[in-house]
């Protein structure tokens, strides 16, 4: 998906000064991987600082497409939650022992539940995350982009 709008030069004036987001209803969708990117966390409570993939979703509704990105720190204390990325792009069986390929991400789909929470510095706005990502089950049809 191609953003709109053009590229700003390093002199070029600008106004806008707050993003017009509504959020999307809480519920299951299918989504994209759009691209993936390596990061690092800064290490959280009981987490120490650790290498962390940050995964961009896209998020198919029928009336537009919405992007979540998500954050997937690579701790033993979060290997459920890989797993459950790689279930859900079927890439992972259940109790399957899987090398993480993280290039193979980018164009899988899956059926996620995309929840809301609250913002972080205003609490008033709504933002959507990935609340779970269900695994993919390889008997059914594979979903296309579009394919509603």
């Amino acid at each position: 998906m191609a953003a709109e709008g053009r590229e700003l030069g390093w002199e070029d004036s600008i106004k806008q000064d707050d993003q017009d987001y509504e959020p999307i209803p809480e519920g299951d969708y299918n989504v994209t991987i759009e691209k993936f990117d390596r990061s690092r966390s800064k290490g959280e409570g009981k987490l120490p600082p650790c290498n962390m993939a940050v995964v961009y979703f896209t998020v198919h509704v029928p009336e537009r497409e919405v992007t979540i990105r998500e954050n997937y720190v690579l701790h033993t204390s979060l290997e459920w939650k890989l797993s459950e990325l790689f279930r859900g792009v079927g890439l992972k069986k259940e109790g399957e022992e899987l090398r993480m390929d993280w290039s193979a991400l980018p164009g899988k789909t899956a059926r996620a539940k995309i929840g809301l929470k609250p913002g972080i510095k205003d609490p008033n706005k709504k933002f959507n995350y990935i609340e779970k990502l269900y695994p993919k089950d390889t008997s059914k049809p594979a979903f296309t982009p579009g394919g509603f």
